[in-house]
């Protein structure tokens, strides 16, 4: 089975941590004794409170609101699932960006008394600037308009209208009570309108494009293995993790950012050497040549090579209450490597509901903005929307060790 990984997102009491519990109780994926710990707990309506199952923090529960992101786990016998429940005040958008950075899908939420509002407008956008291939827009709480036919055509029209300038192309609707379990895991009753999938069978069936096998080979390297004993006295090894592409004994390679060539000597894993490695594959990967390499470089195939630059440009979400302003000084940290950087530029800042380029000397928690970052050495990179594991990084503040800002490289600074 495949894995599908999917993020909920929408405002407040648009009832994400409601839906995900109907998922997992419904398609028989709630332990006894958490449904029990649960029934304890609260009740809504008489009903079980499914939001419990998801709502895990103290603060969570006293307020009604979801302010971490919470993950769970469940599969069905088409497919393997891990959920991201996403926080709908916009305080909590970089969270919202977090639990988004490695998702295949997202389920937006959106209230049918309400319609489309801000937060619809500002999950979506970043959605789109992360390149979730797939967005299902779930219209939540039917049964509190009657369950409308024409409530429901209207929503999907608003958002269609403001989705034409995402940079999207697969978008579902489906209309929802996710505390009665309305088209949920089964059908709803009282929709006979809806001839559609329901939303379990649209996320077991819908395609994602999980081979990374696909794009460019890519092998940042994590460690470099030197046992120096009697049985393995010359024996170097460069150990990580594939991120994209094919790597096969015998194929020549480039070291970068240095440029040094090679020839890769053999591929090793705990089950014994291996013809080619993919992505995602941990390996070991064995050079013809004792070349200088060290943790933070990355292997890639001669005739397929990312770009190397100092001079980056980036899109940015920024996560720390002190403002970004031109000139911090920060770590950045991309696949396995870290390396000093200074942000030279804000061009401008984002406007997630009308997707204007605002004018903007700083950008403060939770703004999007457009940036321009030096960092202390080259760096290999390929551009987000190609590759998203050679093309994000994260801000880290050397002083506080707070990850301050996550980014998506658009290209290098001209």
């Amino acid at each position: 089975m495949d894995l599908l990984r999917f993020i909920t997102a929408g405002s407040v009491d648009d009832g994400k941590s409601t839906l995900i519990g109907r998922l997992l109780y419904d398609s028989k994926s709630v332990f006894e004794d958490q449904l029990e710990a649960i029934e304890r707990s609260s009740q809504v309506n008489g009903q079980i409170n499914l939001a419990l199952l998801t709502d895990g923090l103290k603060a969570e529960r006293e307020q009604g609101i979801t302010i971490d992101v919470a993950y769970k786990y469940f599969s069905t016998p088409k497919r393997k699932f891990i959920i991201a429940d996403a926080p709908g005040h916009v305080q909590y958008t970089r969270n919202m960006v977090t639990g988004a950075s490695n998702s295949d899908l997202a389920v937006i939420l959106v209230d049918a008394r309400k319609g489309v509002i801000e937060q619809t407008y500002r999950h979506s956008y970043i959605v789109s600037l992360l390149r979730i291939p797939h967005i299902v827009v779930c219209i939540n709480k039917m049964d509190l308009v009657g369950f409308s036919k024409e409530k429901f055509e209207e929503i999907k029209a608003a958002y269609l209208d403001f989705a034409s300038e995402l940079e999207v192309n697969d978008i579902h609707f489906i209309p929802i009570s996710a505390l009665n379990g309305d088209n949920v895991v089964d059908p709803s009753p009282d929709m006979p309108w809806w001839t559609g999938q329901t939303l379990l069978g649209l996320l077991e069936d819908i395609e994602i494009d999980v081979d990374e096998s696909l794009h460019e080979p890519r092998f940042p390297v994590q460690y470099v293995i030197r046992p120096q004993t009697e049985e393995y006295h010359d024996y170097r090894g460069y150990a990580g993790q594939v991120r994209s592409g094919v790597f096969k004994k015998g194929d020549e390679i480039v070291v970068l950012p240095s440029g040094l060539t090679s020839k890769i000597k053999s591929i090793e894993t705990l089950q014994g050497a291996v013809e080619e490695a993919y992505a995602p594959m941990s390996v070991t990967i064995l050079l013809e040549d004792e070349i200088d390499i060290s943790r933070g470089d990355m292997i890639v195939v001669a005739n397929h090579k990312p770009t190397v630059a100092q001079e980056l440009e980036a899109e940015l979400c920024w996560m720390d209450s002190k403002s970004l302003v031109p000139g911090g000084k920060y770590l950045l940290r991309q696949t396995t490597n870290g390396v000093k950087a200074i942000v030279r530029e804000i061009s401008y800042r984002i406007d997630p509901q009308t997707h204007a380029k605002l004018e903007a000397h700083q950008l403060a928690l939770n703004e999007i903005g457009r940036i321009r970052i030096k960092t202390a050495k080259q760096v290999a990179f390929d551009i987000y929307k190609n590759n998203r594991g050679t093309g994000s990084f994260v801000l880290v503040d050397e002083g506080t060790n707070n990850t301050v800002g996550a980014g998506m490289i658009t290209g290098a600074a001209e």
